[in-house]
């Protein structure tokens, strides 16, 4: 109730400083007869846009509160045990995979083998290119025998179960009396030997960036699970023996609990499925193939599946109920499918069912601790949003209903082949897309409020610059969609409550980044200032701060995660530009995946100089605030700056800032180089090398950890 009490007043104390500042700007109009007009309406529309952002953060919270309180009753009425179901939902988890480092693919399919659930399969999605340099080549083949390898793994292990239960069938059909107590000693036998081999799944520690992850992975995926088939032991050794019926359903537990088909799917391999480099379409080459069969036809041009009956297949695509997408930097506890599972198949019109991720704890870097704060803020946000009905889809982790997707599948043209398209394409933020392709044929989404699920967050703000920039590109192109799901003629259309959040989620990036910029950059007459427009954000910083602090944070993470925020207000703008590029160009913008590497990721010159220009910015709104007599703007604006130069050092570094600037112009110069004919470059001279085309993006740079600080 505190919590709650806290929550209203700071939703109270911002209307009231907004008013109390629109009143202020309104005033001086009135007064001043040569105060322009727009400057005071730009002023307004701004910080409208600001207050908003405040106001859904504050009533999401209030929903993320409420959901607490009541202990979401959405869940405890569909949360019936996946066994007691007629037939057990078939569930296909999908791994999508671009040149992932071994040990991350690993990780995630260990722990998605080990979800318990009684019928289940996994499919890396390998999407490396077939072809390539030495090097492309020999990472796909050891991934292609580490998939190999942890089938084999579980396949090997499984059989002993099922062996034993076997066995155990045969003894229970002679025709004797069982000996329940010894029946009962060699399930608990058999629980010791599971916990043993679980235990030997544990990732071996290192002193690299990802040590955290690697700890994390042990401590609570592989242990946690060791130690629950352990104490299952101890209970069944110390209680009395259990009798027929018991024993029959800890047999067979134990015979499904490994009981799962690991294997790879490589779409490039086939020339007559996309190619087109994006999650999105990884997925939807998969997605197309469920329930078919098909023949593989050499051709002129290449590999082609065609589709043929059962009997003479090369291969067979099983038929899905539902899918579980999970990023190859995501990791899922073992009982993630036991808990949704069962609330997707109490609903027939529930497309999607997740847990928004939260970051691996204790983090080594200072910008993975602080971007991951970030994200398990936004993990309370999302579990606002679904009590006002306004789930979005987050696609790190989430269980998927084929039928759903289904009902939304659309084709495109590309390369001259008829390819399905299941999950939107049209940005790179696809499961924001798709999230609104479902409402408007009417399927709902569910966020299940336990922290189930875990991904990789970037280690250095290289990395963070090319995550966010590519999360902020496309709400402006999804916003239309949204736009057709309110006007629709008929079905349910959104409640007030669920468009007033929707329409900031799609929208955010550009009022926070852009409106800054604005303000930034355009002159404005000094007596439209007011006090209250700051004093409109504190309610908002403060309750932002206690969330934090209950996520695990210490007040000190505040300031920092405050600086980081301030920081990729650029970054922002740089996404939402692209959004408009996309607009005005109709041409989509490339997929920039996340690095997962250990070494540090260089920033973009132009960042790297813009985020050397706030500070500075930031100082001169001070001076201008302070010579208007504004004093507490003048320290508002002063607090920016030392936080964005205090950013500045720890986030980025002065050396690497500097290193990354003469990177960038070098690149630069050598690209401008290369379109200077040869008649222009003088006699004799060399014409330039071609520079190695980039491996990820056009704009990453990877460094060496040991070079990074190098001169």
């Amino acid at each position: 109730m505190r919590e709650m009490f806290v929550t209203i007043l700071a939703m109270v104390a911002t209307a009231v400083a907004f008013a109390l500042a629109a009143g202020h700007v309104l005033a001086q109009v009135h007064a001043m007869q040569g105060l322009a007009v727009w400057q005071a309406v730009l002023v307004l529309a701004l910080f409208s846009g600001f207050t908003y952002g405040s106001a859904v953060y504050l009533l999401s919270r209030i929903g993320w509160l409420r959901r607490q309180q009541h202990g979401s009753p959405q869940c405890r009425e569909r949360a019936a045990p996946i066994s007691s179901a007629v037939r057990t939902p078939r569930v296909c988890v999908l791994v999508p995979s671009y040149k992932e480092e071994l040990r991350v693919i690993r990780q995630t399919v260990v722990s998605a083998a080990l979800s318990e659930y009684p019928s289940k399969r996994i499919v890396v999605l390998v999407d490396d290119p077939c072809s390539g340099p030495g090097v492309d080549r020999e990472a796909l083949e050891a991934t292609r025998q580490l998939i190999a390898s942890l089938h084999a793994c579980f396949r090997d292990e499984c059989r002993r179960y099922q062996l034993a239960f076997t066995d155990f069938m045969h003894r229970a059909d002679g025709g004797q009396a069982l000996d329940l107590g010894a029946e009962t000693r060699r399930v608990a036998t058999l629980y010791a030997s599971l916990a043993d081999w679980v235990e030997q799944l544990a990732e071996p520690m290192s002193g690299n960036a990802f040590a955290h992850v690697d700890r994390f992975f042990n401590d609570e995926i592989v242990l946690p699970l060791a130690r629950l088939h352990r104490e299952r032991s101890q209970r069944l050794l110390s209680g009395a023996a259990l009798d027929r019926d018991a024993l029959w359903a800890e047999y067979q537990r134990l015979a499904s609990l490994l009981r799962t088909q690991i294997t790879r799917f490589e779409r490039k391999r086939y020339r007559n499925l996309s190619h087109a480099p994006s999650k999105a379409m990884n997925l939807n080459s998969y997605i197309g193939l469920l329930g078919r069969s098909f023949k593989e036809h050499a051709r002129a041009d290449g590999c082609h599946l065609v589709e043929c009956a059962t009997g003479e297949a090369d291969f067979v695509v099983p038929a899905e109920d539902f899918l579980l997408t999970l990023d190859a930097d995501s990791l899922v506890r073992h009982d993630y499918l036991l808990k949704l599972a069962p609330i997707m198949a109490a609903d027939p019109r529930m497309a999607v069912v997740q847990t928004p991720y939260s970051a691996h704890p204790h983090a080594a870097s200072l910008v993975e601790r602080c971007a991951g704060a970030q994200t398990d803020i936004q993990y309370l946000v999302h579990q606002g949003f679904t009590f006002f009905g306004a789930t979005y889809w987050v696609g790190a982790n989430a269980l998927l209903r084929v039928k759903a997707l289904n009902d939304i599948r659309q084709t495109a043209q590309e390369r001259g082949f008829q390819v399905p398209v299941f999950i939107q394409d049209k940005t790179v933020i696809e499961d924001t897309g798709s999230t609104l392709d479902l409402v408007r044929h009417g399927w709902t989404l569910h966020n299940h409020p336990e922290r189930l699920a875990f991904s990789a967050t970037p280690p250095d703000f290289g990395a963070l610059i090319i995550q966010r920039r590519r999360w902020a590109n496309g709400g402006l192109l999804i916003l239309a969609d949204l736009l057709r799901y309110v006007m629709r003629p008929q079905g349910r259309r959104p409640g007030l409550l669920e468009l007033f959040v929707r329409t900031h989620y799609l929208l955010s990036p550009t009022l926070s980044s852009i409106g800054v910029l604005l303000l930034a950059l355009l002159p404005m007459d000094p007596a439209l200032a007011s006090p209250w427009l700051a004093a409109a954000a504190l309610p908002y910083l403060l309750v932002y701060a206690r969330d934090l602090r209950r996520c695990g944070y210490s007040w000190l993470d505040f300031w920092r995660v405050y600086a980081l925020n301030l920081m990729l207000i650029p970054v922002n703008a740089a996404g939402v530009l692209q959004s408009v590029r996309q607009i005005v160009m109709r041409r989509k913008s490339a997929f920039a995946r996340t690095p997962k590497v250990g070494d540090r990721t260089a920033s973009p010159a132009l960042h790297v100089a813009t985020q050397l220009g706030l500070p500075a910015m930031a100082s001169a709104s001070a001076v201008a605030a302070a010579q208007a007599d504004q004093l507490f703007l003048a320290a508002f604006a002063g607090f920016n700056a030392l936080c964005l130069a205090w950013g500045v050092v720890r986030f980025i570094g002065m050396r690497e800032a500097w290193n990354d600037l003469k990177l960038g112009c070098a690149t630069w110069y050598r690209a401008s180089a290369r379109h200077i004919p040869a008649r222009q470059a003088g006699a004799g001279a060399q014409e330039p090398k071609a520079l190695p085309a980039p491996e990820r993006s056009a704009s990453l740079h990877r460094i060496p950890a040991a070079s990074a600080n190098a001169d």
